[in-house]
């Protein structure tokens, strides 16, 4: 058997792994020992900052089959033909909790995929919930600050979510979703995926379809209630990680179908509700569902480190033939997401294997940490140029985008006509079991009775406003839990 030489990074053997060079056997280490600053140094360096958000994941890669043809939306070559398959890598993820935290918080998690197409990578990163607590990124530091740690205390603090949750009604939809059984869900492998954004298609015939996509779990729904989640968090930190891993391994490959609700942009115009307003889903009744392929997930990483931890999604990369939309979150995640790749893995994080198109990548990016490609050789690295053979195919060109007729100005999100945070998680509430609704009101109690401090009537009260005005008997249920006597008749629905 042969065997392969112990070398530094740089490629020099060494013999001594293990012994610090010292004067005598027990006198002081030499500066000179470059091996054990070369051990050390590169162990100082093993963790990159974590993500701020969606830091303890798990990920796998797969095939995505083509099942239904949707060329009259869309010209992207993913969705060219029935039968067609593409290579891609999923990661799932809680959102608040650091890179040790337990998989079973009650907390939305990350459904974030890569599809490893010819016209280059296309990510779509979304949750398993269809909407989201807030509706514009100005919000987003300030929401996750508060499901983050206390800054005098460095504890979670209940307090803080429910004071922001109580003074942003937006948020009512999916604290509702988070508050029900769908908060706790089984692992991964048990709960739906969504795109959640609005996003874009465009046709051969350069005509714009909205879109929103679906993951439909073929593994069937299934969630833990709180006391189980409970139970789980102090038998297996890593339960879902561990149940993902030791599921591809055995040859249990899990499957999601994909689905999309489609919207003209004449009706995009017109429909009572906002159709690019992240806390608001789009009625199945009036745009159900299409089917369109399906993935499994058939391997696993080899390397955590290298292929999970430095994957990096953004909703930035789209491919020819599927687009952006006027959505005031995903707008700001354009920019969010790279931005932060960039900070965390270096400005050619899309070098990095998991991250890299495995088709023809050229443009003029140079330089920068961890350059390992290349940067370009001798090849001239500006744009136009007498040099190379670059150029620049205007078959991609999107078609423009007809907007308002409107001044730029720094409007109030929820104005009137965009104020109703009610309906639709009444509407939810309405369509549960009644176990479903019990555990979502014990779940809730639970959450609020953790609010603390002078001004804990204040948010409680605002709160319960909310709870009922999108269900009467939500409100009451909380109400009652909390021991606040309230007069339901002073609530309407809106």
């Amino acid at each position: 058997m042969s065997h392969n030489k112990l070398t530094t990074a740089s490629g020099k053997p060494f013999a001594e792994n293990e012994n610090s060079q010292t004067v005598g056997p027990r006198g002081p280490v030499l500066l000179q020992d470059f091996i054990l600053h070369e051990k050390m140094a590169h162990f100082n360096r093993e963790r990159i900052p974590e993500r701020v958000v969606h830091a303890k994941g798990s990920a796998a890669f797969g095939t995505f089959t083509v099942t239904h043809d949707i060329t009259k939306y869309t010209k992207a070559k993913i969705f060219s033909e029935v039968g067609k398959q593409t290579d891609m890598v999923i990661r799932f993820s809680t959102v608040g909790g650091e890179k040790g935290s337990a998989d079973t918080e009650r907390d939305p998690r990350g459904f974030a995929m890569k599809f490893y197409t010819e016209d280059g990578n296309w990510d779509l990163v979304g949750n398993n919930t269809p909407v989201f607590f807030i509706k514009d990124a100005k919000k987003f530091g300030d929401f996750i600050h508060t499901q983050k740690r206390d800054p005098q205390t460095n504890l979670k603090s209940p307090t803080m979510m429910w004071d922001f949750w109580s003074l942003n009604p937006e948020s009512l939809h999916q604290v509702l979703i988070l508050m029900s059984d769908r908060g706790t869900p089984h692992g991964y492998r048990h709960m739906h995926g969504f795109g959640s954004h609005t996003f874009s298609f465009i046709n051969a015939q350069n005509e714009r379809f909205y879109v929103k996509f679906h993951f439909l779990t073929q593994q069937g729904i299934k969630n833990f209630t709180d006391a189980e989640a409970a139970e789980m968090k102090s038998k297996d930190l890593d339960f879902a990680q561990r149940d993902l891993f030791e599921n591809i391994k055995e040859g249990n490959f899990p499957k999601w179908d994909m689905k999309i609700q489609i919207m003209t942009e004449e009706e995009s115009r017109s429909y009572h509700i906002n159709p690019f307003d992240l806390t608001k889903v789009w009625p199945h009744g009036d745009y159900p569902l299409i089917d369109v392929g399906f993935f499994e997930l058939n391997r696993n990483p080899d390397n955590y480190f290298a292929q999970v931890e430095q994957a990096a999604f953004a909703p930035a990369h789209v491919v020819d033939g599927i687009g952006y939309s006027p959505d005031k979150m995903l707008q700001g995640r354009l920019l969010s997401y790279p931005d932060a790749h960039r900070y965390r893995l270096g400005a050619n994080y899309e070098q990095i294997p998991v991250n890299r198109c495995p088709f023809m990548v050229n443009n003029y990016q140079r330089d920068g940490q961890m350059r390992v490609d290349g940067n370009g050789g001798s090849n001239p690295n500006y744009f136009p140029n007498s040099f190379d053979n670059i150029v620049v195919d205007e078959s991609y060109k999107e078609p423009a985008w007809e907007l308002e007729n409107s001044r730029a100005d720094w409007y109030d999100r929820n104005a009137e006509g965009e104020n109703d945070h009610y309906t639709q998680p009444g509407n939810l509430f309405r369509l549960m079991d009644e176990q479903a609704k019990k555990n979502t009101i014990s779940n809730i109690v639970g959450a609020m009775s953790g609010i603390e401090g002078p001004t804990r009537d204040k948010i409680v009260n605002l709160q319960l406003c909310h709870w009922f005005r999108a269900d009467i008997n939500l409100g009451m249920g909380i109400a009652q839990g909390l021991g606040v006597n309230i007069d339901p008749s002073m609530f309407n629905k809106h």
